[in-house]
């Protein structure tokens, strides 16, 4: 089944639909989704992308990530992929809005492009790690990472995560949760 996304222009207006593949083949501007799960003690939930995946494999990740599919909004995609890729229902007041930014970065795994409208929401989780389940097929499992250990690692524990994911996670997240009350 062939997965169609809205393509975007700068002001992420709708121009036209197109395949998911070629999307990512063409480096056409589209929207996409993160939830940031953080814990009460300070730690975020990554996603450990599985080794198949056709962008960023055997890579940390955000705790959810997803396409908008057409005709949808960035909060309905995020509770959607939420409860998807980790069993866990949440509402659109659960959310708590971090930023929207348009990101333009090359896979050099695979050679594909991502470059997108990426909405990035937080939920503070209070449930128990081990009770997060995983999308079949999607991805290897969850890890568990204190915010201040993720500002701290070495060029190679920084490889292991996407790389513009590390660097908001270490940076922009750590700064947007340090007043939070969790």
């Amino acid at each position: 089944m062939k997965e169609l996304l809205n393509v975007v222009n700068e002001n992420d207006e709708v121009i036209s639909t197109e395949e998911r593949y070629k999307i990512h083949q063409e480096g056409l501007l589209h929207r996409e989704v993160h939830v940031y799960f953080i814990t009460p003690g300070r730690e975020v939930v990554c996603q450990h992308r599985a080794k198949d995946k056709d962008m960023f494999p055997d890579l940390l990740d955000a705790t959810v990530g997803g396409h908008v599919e057409v005709g949808d909004s960035y909060e309905k995609t995020a509770i959607k992929e939420t409860q998807e890729e980790t069993g866990v229902a949440i509402s659109e007041n659960d959310l708590i809005f971090i930023s929207k930014n348009e990101f333009n970065y090359h896979d050099n795994v695979t050679g594909k492009i991502n470059h997108n409208f990426l909405s990035r929401y937080l939920y503070v989780y209070r449930g128990k790690f081990e009770d997060l389940q995983l999308e079949e097929g999607k991805a290897i499992g969850f890890e568990l990472w204190k915010i201040e250990e993720l500002k701290n690692l070495d060029e190679q524990g920084k490889k292991r995560f996407i790389l513009p994911i590390y660097d908001f996670m270490s940076k922009d997240l750590t700064e947007f949760i340090k007043d939070l009350k969790l």
